[in-house]
């Protein structure tokens, strides 16, 4: 055992450039004692390879305990460094190729000594994303059905098919003087400074604001498709761990990552500041349909593709016309902006009291239907009124009065449409949480109005609100227009001829193409395109990201695990403010936890069990299967974090909190 004040040899290698493209490993000895601190050893170091350069951000990596040598003051022996240490003297930053939601790619300087949650941080001051808490990173998918070489090929090809690749030179270090903004004062971001003379050197990257249509089917063609919710469970391996940096998870220099909304509650969106935010989120949820990644239904998908093409028509036109009007467009779609919060609880939208003293109910004639229940053939109408978060059924509405034939709790509950517009089918799927499961009950609507109305009061009680929410009024409206983008009946003679800009490969997803003529689609969305054809682009792209949202699986992420007393493996979903029990073959849910329910959850990181406790049920523990129980760990304390954010607070992130919730271990 070698003693503190004893001299030995650190072996250091310096990553030398050589030429533009590769680098090469130069072994240097250094005789030091155990006493000397990081930053002595650098100097040393520095003094020996007798390069004139600026060194300031280079540090000391340990490879084999995979950990930066940042606190410089301390000293060999307190981080435990032995004589046969082999130490990497390395630059902080490197390359990224990020593959953003739109699914361009870009070259980005970025802190691999950082968190991940603060690289993400500086990524997105780079592009001038606000609320970086709501994205990460993920690894890229791998097809099992191609081989790893042909892989490879496919990625450098997407490269080139995909556009531009933003190089950024120049490089940022913590010891020099910071840069600021000419233009107001404000210090730029580490990330922005190393941008040089490429179009994002401009502080405002609008290029990334800017919708492009997809050139050429066989860019879908190559990108991976899950064809199933196993598939689906399996991309969400790729997560990185947010509170470790990036040469922690062997993240190598130059390696593509993709850069996505992880977390589906989108906060604050602002048209004023928020155009790239806006086109980004449209873009992946564009993909997500394409690429059906999740489900929606024939009418739905001649909705996006008609939003789409209209989408596109408007990107192609003069940008300087938009330009010109952006202001005009700000103001008439600040309401539809303020209606995604209320979808998914970022904030309140209206500081306006309703009447507190008196809770708005629904009464009306109801078809019901319980599928479980063998006695009943069919739909059985019943006079229903919908009190605060209960529906009660009666056989007539003369026996309102008395006691109900059925009587249903929502809090809690599963709500899932199924529409059919040309069908008149307005269905109203409810997923009833119970003492062993969950009970399935449907309403069915004769009318859009009625359904709208209901339908909103159920999404509401299964969040424990009543009608007397302030958001009640905006869901009605909401869902009506919804409904509305979807008929197929205008007038014949406002319709499109079919012309040659129309790509119908292009704009609705394998499943429809292979069931009908490129003819007959293109013809479809041209139809449902007039029910659209008088929105502006942004207003297109914030309804486009809104039906998105409508839909069932939007915002679930998909885990394979073995819960504590199964017996084979199933699905769990995350969702923003719950978690579903599922069947890992059909995807129904058994059973529903909601996170407002929720104790506390904890890992025991031995045998990789997360255990969550509720309030008045039994705590629910499962083994994640496929992927590190810290990814799922990161979900549930990610979306209490942000559940946690109010419009009144400033800009600044708590890091330290979200490090608290999400890593375990911090």
């Amino acid at each position: 055992m070698l003693s503190s004040t004893s001299n030995f040899d650190v072996q250091c290698c310096w990553s030398a450039p050589v030429k533009r493209v590769a680098t090469a490993l130069l072994d240097v000895s250094l005789r030091v004692t155990g006493e000397i601190h990081i930053g002595g050893v650098m100097l040393k170091l520095v003094e020996k390879l007798d390069v004139k350069k600026d060194w300031s951000d280079h540090a000391l990596w340990w490879e084999k305990k995979k950990t930066w040598l940042l606190k410089t003051h301390w000293t060999l022996d307190k981080y435990g460094i032995q004589a046969d240490a082999r130490l990497l003297f390395t630059p902080q930053h490197k390359l990224l190729r990020l593959q953003l939601p739109n699914m361009k790619h870009m070259k980005v300087k970025v802190n691999f000594s950082d968190r991940v949650f603060k690289a993400v941080s500086d990524i997105c001051k780079t592009f001038n994303i606000r609320h970086p808490e709501e994205l990460s990173l993920l690894r890229k998918p791998r097809d099992p059905k191609k081989k790893k070489k042909k892989l490879e090929e496919a990625e450098e090809d997407d490269l080139e098919l995909e556009g531009p690749i933003y190089s950024s030179p120049g490089l940022y270090s913590k010891t020099m003087t910071p840069t600021y903004d000419s233009r107001d004062g404000s210090p730029l971001s580490p990330t922005t400074a190393w941008f040089g003379d490429s179009p994002l050197s401009e502080g405002n990257p609008s290029i990334l604001a800017v919708s492009q249509p997809i050139s050429s089917p066989d860019i879908l063609v190559k990108l991976y498709k899950p064809q199933s919710l196993l598939d689906k469970a399996k991309i969400n391996q790729g997560w990185l761990d947010s509170s470790r940096s990036l040469m922690e998870q062997d993240v190598k220099e130059n390696e593509v990552l993709l850069l996505r909304f992880k977390y589906h509650s989108f906060f604050d969106l602002n048209p004023k500041y928020d155009a790239i935010r806006v086109n980004q989120l449209y873009e992946q949820s564009k993909w997500a349909i394409l690429l059906e990644e999740i489900e929606c239904t024939e009418e739905e998908m001649m909705m996006f593709a008609a939003l789409q093409y209209h989408i596109n028509k408007l990107s192609i036109m003069s940008s300087d016309h938009h330009m010109n009007n952006s202001e005009k467009e700000v103001d008439e779609v600040d309401a539809a902006l303020s209606d995604l919060e209320i979808t998914l609880e970022g904030g309140k939208t209206s500081n306006t009291l309703g009447d507190i003293t008196s809770i708005p109910e629904l009464a009306d004639y109801v078809k019901v239907f319980k599928p479980k229940k063998l006695t009943l053939k069919g739909y059985k109408q019943y006079w229903c009124t919908f009190k605060d978060i209960t529906v009660s059924c009666y056989k007539s509405k003369e026996e309102a009065h008395g006691t109900p034939a059925l009587q249903m709790n929502l809090r809690g509950c599963e709500v899932t449409p199924d529409v059919n517009i040309s069908g008149q089918k307005f269905n109203i799927k409810l997923l009833i949480p119970v003492a062993d499961g969950m009970n399935e009950i449907w309403l069915r609507c004769d009318m859009e109005k009625q359904y709208a109305h209901w339908m909103a009061a159920c999404r509401l009680a299964s969040k424990g609100k009543t009608m007397a929410d302030s958001s009640y009024n905006l869901e009605v409206q909401n869902i009506l227009s919804f409904l509305k983008m979807q008929h197929m009946n205008p007038d014949p003679q406002f319709i499109e001829p079919i012309t040659t800009d129309i790509n119908p490969e292009c704009l609705v997803s394998p499943r429809y193409l292979k069931k009908y003529k490129n003819k007959q689609i293109s013809a479809r969305i041209l139809e449902a395109h007039q029910n659209v054809a008088q929105m502006s682009l942004i207003e297109a792209k914030v309804r486009f990201i809104q039906a998105w949202q409508s839909l069932p699986e939007f915002g679930m992420t998909h885990f394979l695990a073995k819960f504590q007393g199964g017996k084979r493996e199933e699905l769990i979903g995350i969702t923003y403010n719950r978690m579903i029990r599922m069947d890992a073959s059909t995807g129904d849910a058994i059973k529903t936890w909601r996170f407002s329910n929720m104790k506390q959850w904890n890992v025991n990181w031995e045998i990789k069990m997360v255990t969550v406790e509720f309030a008045d049920e039994p705590s629910l523990s499962f083994i994640c299967a496929e992927v590190d129980c810290k990814v799922v760990h990161e979900f549930i304390g990610g979306y209490i974090f942000l559940s946690t954010r109010a419009k009144d607070q400033n800009e600044s992130l708590d890091e330290e909190m979200f490090y608290k919730l999400t890593s375990g271990w911090v």
